[in-house]
């Protein structure tokens, strides 16, 4: 089970690593409404495709907690990430989403009465110490991005580490593949009205702009989403919240080598913010005593 959770977490973190890239590109021939509502249409296929039959086996009362599940931990994200980076740059989103596991704490202790350790909350500190740094420095290597855009995969952040919380605590007992069905099944539909309403030219099909960023969102979906929800609902149920969230730390390597592959901007004071972040995160998973992730 030990070895399970960290295998589970290097493949998310090569999968997810590389999701922030693809969101990039997608963005060039789709608008973010419309890359995000599509991913969570082709996500939505492919899962159904998998397991439709797991649907059936989700209770009336459970019903309650896989919906808000899905619009915390897939439907709003899918459509904040889209917009916050046609601001900034990719990998920079990557770094400030790596907070999620300082927010799982944080809400741990303030909605769920878990209890948190003083080096934890020192921890937390440092880390959101770190994402300000890393947004002031990007502010001046970056002057022509809106980094109020960043803003937006904070918000993310914290949705995501309430949703680990709420699969923790309430869909625990759920299978993985299960919870993830009922996710997209719940949120499927109003993807397919945001994207009806999102003014897409389906004369646009013909140009290679938009055929390629359809790729790229196929790609993201099979991935970055449908497969990537599997694995990480399977590692929410063999590990504590706050490990499992730590993948959005372990990921950053993949995220920023991509980000320099495509041209982007970095410079030693973000590299200096982003380790400000891993360390504060470390802190906040450092075990103590008896306690075990």
């Amino acid at each position: 089970m030990k070895n399970n959770k960290w295998f589970y977490l290097i493949l998310l973190s090569l999968i997810w690593g590389s999701s922030f890239i693809l969101i990039k590109k997608a963005l060039v021939g789709l608008e973010a409404s419309q890359l995000g509502s599509l991913r969570i249409i082709f996500s939505s296929v492919i899962i159904f495709f998998i397991a439709w039959k797991k649907i059936f086996t989700i209770k009336k009362l459970e019903w309650k907690w896989i919906t808000i599940s899905a619009f915390l931990g897939s439907f709003f994200p899918a459509f904040l990430f889209a917009f916050a980076e046609k601001e900034i740059d990719s990998s920079v989103a990557s770094i400030i989403n790596s907070i999620v596991p300082l927010n799982t704490l944080i809400l741990g202790m303030i909605i769920f009465k878990i209890e948190s350790t003083k080096r934890q909350i020192i921890g937390v500190l440092i880390g959101f110490f770190g994402t300000y740094l890393l947004i002031t420095s990007g502010l001046k290597l970056n002057p022509d991005q809106n980094y109020n855009y960043a803003g937006l995969v904070i918000l993310c952040s914290f949705l995501y580490a309430l949703n680990v919380n709420i699969i923790k605590k309430y869909l625990q007992h759920l299978s993985a593949l299960t919870i993830t069905v009922g996710h997209f099944t719940a949120i499927v539909i109003p993807a397919i009205l945001v994207f009806l309403f999102s003014d897409f030219k389906y004369e646009s099909l013909e140009n290679e702009s938009t055929q390629v960023s359809i790729f790229y969102v196929f790609i993201l979906a099979l991935f970055g989403t449908a497969l990537a929800k599997i694995i990480f609902n399977k590692l929410i149920k063999i590990a504590s919240p706050v490990f499992a969230s730590s993948v959005t730390y372990s990921m950053l390597i993949v995220s920023i080598f991509w980000g320099l592959i495509d041209g982007e901007k970095f410079s030693i004071y973000q590299v200096i913010a982003t380790l400000i972040i891993v360390f504060g995160v470390i802190l906040t998973n450092k075990q103590t005593g008896t306690s075990k992730n």
